[in-house]
């Protein structure tokens, strides 16, 4: 079994359950110990497994500084000291660094970046740049420099179908050539987040939906305030999860947007914000009192960690038609107008056995995200 070295940044160590690529690692790594792999994280926060190695590592400024910025006598020392036979650069944007400091050390492993995001979508042909990192026009240079990562890899690991057609696409435009070195590997489900029992259907024709994810304009809140306006009702009640709390100054010096839609949401009629306080089990207590789930307005979405957590506890999760959303959740439940919304979840809240199928078809779309399933695949595009 290999020895891997996990790099990862992690934006706010102060709210680790808001950073889905920490709750991952702190999913797959032990899956991967349990496997029989040797593991060590490399992050400004470790994972809760003891039994996972780790390696502190500074917590980059700003998102831009996480991509450009970058210390080569430090990473090279790190592979002196863990010797690896696999590193996997989660900042795929830093996989040329991590070449160059692989180099110095002497050190052969195969390096693997996980595309823990995209910064670019499409719409139909249209290359569309994430306007989360399009910041003084910076768009174009991210993008530039993540198809530099991707060159610079053994192996490219993508969560879905549709990140990988994205991918895929983008790289040959560039001309680059991925073949043989993509890989698609979903993320692990969370098992706390796995509900035994069948969540009971609505009763009344009342019930509560969950908005479970990160408040940020690129998600699309703007069009989910305008979906909450229309959907909230004596018949549902929206529950908004304020999941990043309170964030450091540098990053709501870039970006504010959390902020000003948390206030925004909390003043609608029919809506209530809720804070877990970045405690996993009060996040699933929010989860289980809810009836069902509401997936982001986010072109470039590849995969959504909250979308999931949702399904493992058995709630139907409606989207709008885009992204991995369209690939991963079931036709029933997709919309393309706030009206087509409304209809699906008024059939969800008043036709009980609509709702058992559902929340059926939910949790067995997570049963092979189970980790030690994961971890299998994971390794086996490692070798």
């Amino acid at each position: 079994m290999p020895k891997v070295l996990y790099l990862l940044n992690i934006s706010n160590p102060d709210r680790l359950s808001a950073d889905s690529g920490w709750v991952v690692a702190d999913t797959l790594l032990p899956a991967l110990v349990d496997a029989g792999a040797s593991t060590v994280f490399a992050a400004p926060a470790p994972v809760t497994d003891a039994r996972v190695g780790f390696e502190p590592t500074p917590v980059p400024g700003t998102k831009y500084r996480a991509r450009f910025d970058g210390d080569t006598a430090a990473l090279t020392g790190l592979l002196q000291r863990v010797r690896p036979d696999v590193v996997v650069a989660n900042q795929v944007e830093s996989a040329p660094l991590v070449r160059a400091a692989m180099l110095e050390a002497g050190n052969g492993a195969v390096l693997a970046g996980y595309c823990h995001y995209l910064p670019f979508s499409f719409a139909r042909t249209e290359l569309l740049l994430d306007p989360s990192l399009d910041d003084g026009g910076l768009g174009h240079p991210v993008l530039l420099t993540f198809l530099a990562g991707v060159a610079a890899l053994d192996r490219v690991l993508v969560h879905s179908q549709t990140a990988a057609r994205w991918l895929t696409d983008a790289a040959e435009r560039a001309g680059l050539e991925i073949g043989e070195r993509l890989r698609i590997v979903p993320p692990p489900r969370d098992p706390a987040l796995v509900r035994e029992d069948t969540p009971d259907p609505p009763q009344g024709g009342t019930a509560t939906a969950v908005y479970n994810h990160r408040l940020y304009a690129h998600y699309g809140t703007q069009e989910f305030l305008r979906l909450a306006v229309e959907l909230a009702s004596p018949a549902l009640r929206l529950t908004v999860m304020d999941l990043l709390g309170n964030r450091r100054p540098g990053r709501t010096a870039l970006d504010d947007s959390p902020e000003r839609f948390r206030n925004a949401l909390a003043g609608l009629p029919g809506v209530e914000v809720v804070s877990d306080g970045g405690d996993r089990a009060r996040y699933r207590e929010v989860l289980a009192a809810a009836h069902f789930g509401i997936a982001p307005y986010r072109p470039s979405c590849p995969w959504s960690l909250s979308v999931v957590d949702c399904q493992g506890m058995g709630l139907p999760v409606i989207s709008p038609r885009m992204g991995w959303m369209a690939e991963h959740i079931h036709p029933d439940l997709l919309f393309d107008t706030p009206a087509e919304a409304a209809k699906t979840t008024a059939r969800l809240i008043g036709d009980p056995a609509f709702y058992a199928e559902h929340s059926a078809f939910a949790k067995a779309s997570t049963e092979a995200m189970a980790p030690a399933v994961i971890a299998a695949r994971y390794l086996e595009a490692l070798a």
